[in-house]
């Protein structure tokens, strides 16, 4: 029996008629991006056919939510390709496979579990590439629609601490506060530095891309959130964590002066003066794991646990 081709591309009507000045890029591995899509498509009369949507299937394999979304993708008004791709190529090489697939002058990558916060989301995005086309912009993030249930509360309390920051607080560190779940790009920008196809895993491919084009690059911070919907247990959080420790180690061996001003970086060069590191640092998780402490207490063992991890690193 034969293999499925390797990539199966689908255009909906409006596709091939478009000439976009903006491409919104969103991957997504098992998880139903068409809520994320509905939600740009009732944007689609506002910003008159400068918006392209490009979704690519990065190998979820799953026959029932690729009809799914190639229904809703060939239903929408805003002009749509779905790429539904037979293996999974990963954060890095999927994004660069997106961008390539790209049409207009700026990309604008959103993650499938991103929520625009108002309805003028897409419209400020479009006006900001006709009116200065910046090299890059964040519009920031924000907990305004996430799940308020207690399971979610660690990941709440630390999202809240270190991502959703106001976009003049961002702007100090322009580089820190870049993440590709509301991330513009322009295509030359993007073409000059892509993505690190060596990072796997989870985790500091977007931060460390983030810090190669800042040194080259204008990095511009503004106030266009979106929210971020998939949060995580402490289990899956901490297995993400265990995830980045390797990334984390790429990052510090190729930018020390940026990273060493982080706190995860300077809570890492701490822990690692510990004697036992190795016998404590479970510890740290066990004690996050616990639901009778406050979210905030678990938060911060949470935090200490990754900085255990980071420690091999510095």
């Amino acid at each position: 029996m034969s293999r499925p081709p390797a990539a199966r591309t689908v255009d909906n009507p409006r596709w091939r008629r478009a000439r976009p000045a903006l491409s919104v890029l969103i991957p997504f591995f098992r998880h139903d991006p068409c809520d994320l899509l509905g939600l740009l498509d009732e944007e689609a009369a506002a910003v008159d056919g400068s918006v392209e949507v490009v979704l690519l299937d990065d190998g979820s394999g799953d026959e029932a939510l690729s009809a799914r979304v190639e229904a809703a993708v060939v239903a929408a008004a805003l002009p749509c390709r779905l790429i539904t791709l037979r293996d999974n190529q990963g954060r890095s090489k999927g994004r660069n496979r997106l961008a390539r697939a790209a049409r207009a002058g700026g990309f604008l990558f959103l993650d499938s579990d991103m929520r625009p916060d108002h309805r003028r989301f897409l419209q400020t995005w479009a006006d900001l590439v006709a009116r200065e086309d910046p090299p890059v912009a964040f519009g920031g993030f924000s907990l305004l629609q996430a799940p308020d249930e207690p399971r979610f509360g660690v990941h709440r309390a630390l999202a809240a601490r270190s991502e959703c920051v106001p976009y003049t607080d961002r702007a100090r560190q322009p580089e820190k506060y870049v993440y590709t779940s509301n991330l513009l790009v322009r295509r030359d920008v993007f073409e000059a530095e892509a993505f690190d196809a060596a990072f796997t895993g989870w985790g500091w491919e977007d931060v460390e891309w983030a810090m190669r084009v800042a040194r080259r690059f204008r990095v511009i911070h503004l106030d266009n959130p979106a929210t971020h919907m998939g949060l995580d247990t402490v289990e899956a959080l901490a297995a993400k964590y265990e995830q980045s420790a390797p990334n984390f180690a790429r990052v510090v061996a190729r930018h020390p002066d940026i990273v060493s001003g982080y706190p995860s970086y300077r809570a890492a060069r701490l822990l690692k003066r510990l004697p036992g590191l190795s016998r404590i640092r479970p510890l740290f998780k066990r004690a996050a794991l616990v639901p009778l402490l406050p979210a905030g207490a678990r938060a911060f063992s949470l935090r200490l646990y990754r900085a255990a991890l980071y420690a091999g690193a510095v």
